[in-house]
C-alpha cells in the first residue's frame, strides 16, 4: 500500500510501498502529485529501476527537457541525463558540476519547470559520511514570511531569467571544464519572464519564484533598485529556517518540485569519489492545464 510520511521538516516526505519500475495506477498517481505539492522533495527508497522506467515515471508529469548540449545521456534513453564526475577512458561520463548552487531548474524558460527527478546510482562516502548531499529551500515560506510592505510593493512585478548567468557562474569556478555557449545554444536558451509571485499550480498559495541561480533583473525597477531588491529576496529565501537537507542512499529516487523549491547540490567530495545519478527534467507544460489537474487530482478538484 502506497504510504507518504512526512519527514516533519520544512519540506519532504517518504513514499513506500510502491515499485517505480512497473507503471502507477491513476490513484498512485494523483497521491504523489497531491504530495509533491504539500511536501515540495518526495523520496523513494530502495528503487531498482532501468532508464527506460525513469523516463516512463518522469514523463507522468509532463514533456522532458532535452540536454542543452546534447551530451551525457543514457545511450538508449536520451531523455535520462547522466549527472556524474566518473572519468572513463579518458572521457567524463556525465555532467560533472550539476546544480552547484543555489537555483531551480528552467526558470529560464519561457515554459518554466515543474520537476526534477534524480535516480542515485552511485553515492560517495567518506570515513562513513555520505557526501554529495541536496539542499533545498521552501518557497511557500519564504513567499509566506516575506516583509509585508515588500510583498505588496512587487505584487504584480516580473524578473528576467538568464540560462548564461548560472553557466557563466559555473565556468568562474576553479578546475571547471564548461565552454562557454555557442551563440546557438545561448539562442536555444533566451531569457525570459516572469512574475516574482507566482500561484502553486497544485496548493493554489503563492510561491517567490525568483532565484539566485537565473534571476537577473526585476523589470519594473531601474537597474540599480532592481540589484537591491534581488539582493535582499536572495537573502531572505536562503534563510536556513526554509531549508531540508537530503543525505542520498544509493537507490533513492527523489522528485522535487521546481516551482515551490529551490536546490543546491553540494559538492563537498572529490574526483576519486564516485559519484553517479540519472535524471530527467520535467516541464510545467501540463501542471497549469486545470484539464490536467482535475484528471490527475480529482480529490483537490472535490475541495
Amino acid at each position: 500500500m502506497l504510504t507518504i510520511e512526512p519527514t516533519g521538516r520544512i519540506l519532504g516526505a517518504h513514499v513506500t510501498g510502491i515499485d517505480l519500475s512497473r507503471p502507477m495506477t491513476e490513484e498512485e498517481f494523483g497521491a504523489i502529485l497531491l504530495a509533491l505539492g504539500q511536501h515540495g522533495v518526495l523520496r523513494f527508497p530502495g528503487q531498482h529501476i532501468d532508464a527506460a522506467a525513469l523516463k516512463a515515471f518522469s514523463e507522468r508529469f509532463g514533456p522532458i527537457q532535452a540536454s542543452v548540449t546534447g551530451k551525457f545521456h543514457d545511450p538508449e534513453v536520451p531523455q535520462v541525463g547522466i549527472l556524474s564526475n566518473i572519468v572513463e577512458n579518458g572521457q567524463p561520463i556525465g555532467l560533472a558540476d550539476a546544480g552547484q548552487d543555489w537555483h531551480t531548474d528552467m526558470s529560464y524558460n519561457d515554459t518554466i519547470g515543474f520537476v526534477n527527478v534524480l535516480y542515485a546510482v552511485k553515492v560517495p562516502r567518506r570515513d562513513g559520511k555520505v557526501l554529495g548531499s541536496t539542499v533545498f529551500a521552501n518557497m511557500h515560506a519564504a513567499y509566506d514570511e516575506l516583509d509585508p510592505a515588500l510583498k505588496t510593493r512587487l505584487e504584480g512585478m516580473t524578473a528576467t531569467h538568464d540560462f548564461n548567468k548560472f553557466w557563466e557562474e559555473m565556468r568562474r569556478r576553479p578546475g571547471s571544464t564548461r565552454p562557454p555557449l555557442t551563440p546557438e545554444q545561448r539562442a536555444k536558451r533566451p531569457p525570459s519572464v516572469h512574475p516574482v509571485f507566482l500561484t502553486h499550480p497544485i496548493t493554489g498559495r503563492k510561491v517567490l519564484y525568483c532565484n539566485p541561480g537565473y534571476a537577473i533583473r526585476i523589470n519594473e525597477l531601474d537597474e540599480a533598485e532592481s540589484d537591491r531588491v534581488l539582493e535582499t529576496l536572495f537573502a531572505h529565501q536562503l534563510q536556513p529556517r526554509y531549508q531540508y537537507t537530503h543525505e542520498w542512499t544509493e537507490n533513492d529516487l527523489l522528485i522535487w518540485d521546481h516551482i515551490g523549491t529551490l536546490h543546491n547540490a553540494i559538492p563537498d567530495y572529490r574526483p576519486d569519489e564516485h559519484r553517479l545519478m540519472k535524471r530527467c527534467q520535467v516541464m510545467a507544460d501540463w501542471i497549469f492545464d486545470p484539464a490536467f489537474r482535475q484528471r490527475a487530482l480529482p480529490r483537490l478538484a472535490a475541495e
